[in-house]
């Protein structure tokens, strides 16, 4: 307790005036006046206290800790003096000291405390005075609703908001706070949380109640009677939008101005929302400007173009005239022979014709198949007011409509339905390999050879077991004559791996391999990670391929003549992707399910031989259903081989001891885990895609930040590689300038009301 000290009840230096009184204002507690403050316990607020004019902080709260019976906390960094000026007495002089209620006297002394930055914080136990800049970690006192805490105490206090959002109260009071204290918003559970003195507290509740009201929006229907509506709401939108806050950076207008309008191509009508009843009638008046008639009844031939926002002009064409082609032979074979519509019965015929190979000519949409596939106006009836005529402009990513109007209008409809924006599904596949092997080798193998160089014939007898230079005798033909199969580039024979003992001879001037004991463990490991990532398209293909292209021969041709008319042989080649290879063709369904097609292969070069390259190769090729964001186990492999060669000579391997001279024996295991991992992740809107974006350059970055070289003074400095530039949404680079949004479609003309019966 040497750095607080504790004002205890019954100190010496206590003046309470009419103390007997303040006994019986023990009896029933008294009802807290408005503006009273909660600290000073009911059966207290009656009494009253004498105070010199000039008393010392802690003295005053020695006073007010015994005449409120609660523990007052004073921090030792307070020092001050607590100077009153009183009211002169009835004699004309000024008293010494000044009489208050115990509720008046703490409100002065907490005024007293603030203007010297400290502050009471009120903990149920006990009341501490600390510094104002550390309140906020010390407050006891947690209010929810209406704050009922007054005076120059620190409270916090919890609002729950029934209309507006937390976010943007936030931007108003902030100001108001004090400078050490604090205000929080949580839109999540639509309150805000302020800590501050508590008559602060209370002004801001007014100011809370004051603007969280009800928005009452107004909605109306608006039909359209010559325009398109899908035409008109981006054109209404935009000037209502640049209109509500005139010379505001980008039109933006505020909540109780901002008019939102809505097409709806079913009845062809705009729904308008308002807040602002003015601004409602301001957008039905403008409304009511725009659809007019168009001049000579709209465009000339009634030819129309309608720019896409999404969509491929040159597949949307398709699409669109196979409809047209297939609802005018639909109507053509219902009338029997077609000649209602078309006046020919080959006219439908010709049309449907038209659109059947053009997949089979153009099947990515390709803008070269515009000469037979875009370009190529198809009629749907020869009658004008049915037919219609669709082609594609590639260069502008538009279509060109000739149709009367009431076709126009379905098409248009159409139109809409398709060129929305499509999602992109991002696959994250984890690829984890892991493997080990342990293998050990013994044996022995020896040869001798009995006879001398005048006899002509001898014995040869020995043991001999491996291959290459693990065998005794390729070994000792090796160091003979040099075999290449088991030397080095510099002559030097190379036995097997391991630990192997020999015994050599010399036979008629050779040194020769009498005897090798061979010895060798094995133990192998690898824990191979991959995890590509690739984003594509809903509906299209994508592919990753990381690795190597690799050459493997496919065939040669030999050498032809003799001397100087030899010609020198070739070898035919074919190029192949060895690595890791991702492939994915995925379908996203409305209910959040993701359909995907996948081949997955991971591939490596062996070793090679004579006849060329050896790979191992482990692939995938299925089709999956998963819900977005889950993960899915497409396939592995686990496997767990166990191999025991055992090679000996017949009964004398059998003798105990000996025996291991006359065997060799080598035993291996191996296991090896192969899993596939993948987890789709659907990406419907532009904030989704840069969060993700931003989550992996940031990973890169810190990654890049850790392979800087290090310099060392006995070497060159080494230059470090340029560090990835930040991409804080706050710095992000600025989306490229869209280019001049394209003309909008003339309006269609009105459609003649039927005459009134």
């Amino acid at each position: 307790m040497s750095h607080h000290r504790f004002v205890l009840l019954g100190l010496l230096g206590l003046s309470l005036h009419a103390w007997p009184g303040l006994a019986q204002a023990q009896a029933p507690a008294q009802p807290p006046q408005t503006g009273e403050t909660i600290v000073v316990p009911p059966a207290y607020r009656q009494a009253t206290i004498r105070l010199k004019a000039s008393t010392e902080i802690d003295q005053v709260a020695q006073i007010l800790a015994a005449a409120m019976n609660r523990s007052i906390l004073v921090d030792p960094r307070i020092k001050g003096t607590l100077n009153l000026t009183p009211a002169r007495g009835d004699g004309g002089g000024v008293p010494d000291e000044v009489e208050y209620k115990l509720p008046e006297a703490w409100r002065v002394f907490t005024a007293t405390l603030r203007g010297l930055t400290f502050t009471v914080v009120d903990t149920g136990a006990l009341l501490k005075v600390v510094p104002e800049n550390e309140a906020k970690l010390h407050t006891g006192v947690v209010q929810v609703g209406a704050p009922q805490a007054r005076g120059d105490q620190v409270v916090t206090q919890i609002f729950r908001l029934n209309h507006e959002n937390p976010n943007n109260l936030l931007q108003v009071l902030r100001p108001l706070i004090s400078p050490n204290n604090t205000i929080n918003a949580s839109p999540t559970s639509g309150t805000l949380v302020i800590t501050d003195y508590a008559d602060n507290v209370q002004r801001l509740a007014k100011i809370i109640a004051a603007l969280d009201q009800p928005t009452a929006s107004e909605i109306e229907v608006v039909p359209v009677q010559h325009a398109m509506a899908t035409d008109l709401a981006p054109l209404v939108q935009k000037l209502l939008s640049i209109s509500s806050t005139p010379g505001t950076p980008g039109g933006a207008a505020n909540q109780s101005t901002a008019t939102t309008v809505l097409a709806d191509p079913r009845n062809n009508s705009l729904i308008v929302r308002s807040a602002n009843p003015v601004r409602l009638n301001e957008a039905k008046m403008l409304i009511d400007k725009l659809d007019r008639v168009a001049p000579g009844g709209g465009p000339a031939g009634n030819i129309w173009v309608v720019y896409l926002k999404n969509s491929d002009a040159v597949r949307l064409a398709e699409v669109l005239r196979a409809a047209l082609a297939s609802g005018a032979s639909a109507v053509s074979g219902a009338s029997g022979s077609g000649g209602a519509l078309s006046g020919t019965s080959g006219t439908s015929n010709r049309a449907q014709a038209s659109v059947a190979p053009s997949r089979g000519m153009d099947p990515n949409g390709a803008a070269g198949g515009m000469n037979t596939v875009a370009t190529t106006p198809v009629s749907a009836s020869a009658g004008p007011s049915t037919g219609g005529q669709i082609q594609a402009d590639p260069s502008t990513n538009s279509l060109i409509i000739s149709a009367p109007e009431p076709v126009y209008r379905q098409i248009r409809q159409v139109i809409e339905q398709l060129d929305t924006r499509r999602a992109q599904v991002r696959v994250e596949s984890i690829i984890v390999k892991v493997d080990a092997s342990k293998s050990a080798e013994f044996g022995v193998q020896w040869q001798t050879l009995l006879g001398n160089s005048s006899s002509s014939t001898g014995v040869y007898t020995g043991t001999n077991f491996g291959s290459g230079g693990n065998n005794l005798l390729n070994l000792t033909a090796a160091a003979a004559g040099g075999s290449s199969s088991t030397t080095s580039s510099s002559g030097l024979t190379l036995p097997g791996a391991g630990l192997n003992i020999g015994v050599l001879q010399k036979v008629l001037g050779t040194w020769t391999l009498g005897a090798l004991a061979r010895f060798l463990e094995t133990n192998a490991g690898g824990n191979v990670l991959s995890t590509p990532e690739i984003v594509a398209l809903d509906n299209e293909e994508a592919k990753i391929v990381v690795g190597q292209n690799v050459p493997f021969i496919t065939g040669s041709y030999t050498s032809t003549g003799t001397g100087s008319g030899a010609t020198n042989p070739f070898q035919t080649i074919e190029r192949k992707d060895v690595g890791l290879t991702l492939r994915i063709k995925s379908q996203v369904g409305e209910g959040g399910t993701v359909r995907m097609t996948i081949y997955q292969e991971n591939s490596s070069v062996s070793q090679s031989t004579t006849s060329g390259l050896i790979t191992d190769k482990s692939s995938i090729e299925t089709t999956v259903l998963v819900d977005d964001g889950s993960t899915l186990v497409l396939g592995g492999l686990m496997k767990d081989e166990y191999t025991d060669n055992n090679s000996s000579v017949p009964l004398l391997a059998d003798i105990p001891l000996i025996g291991h001279l006359f065997r060799s024996t080598t035993r291996s295991h191996t296991k090896s885990n192969l899993m596939v991992f993948l987890r789709p992740t659907v990406i419907r809107d532009q904030l989704t895609s840069d969060r993700i974006t931003l989550n992996r350059y940031d990973a890169i970055r810190a990654m890049q930040s850790t392979v800087q070289p290090q310099g060392r003074e006995w070497l060159l400095p080494v230059d470090g590689v340029t560090p990835l530039p930040s991409l804080a949404p706050a710095t992000a680079p600025a989306a490229p300038t869209a280019p001049a949004s394209a003309p909008a479609p003339a309006p269609a003309p009105a459609i003649p009301a039927p005459a009134a019966q």
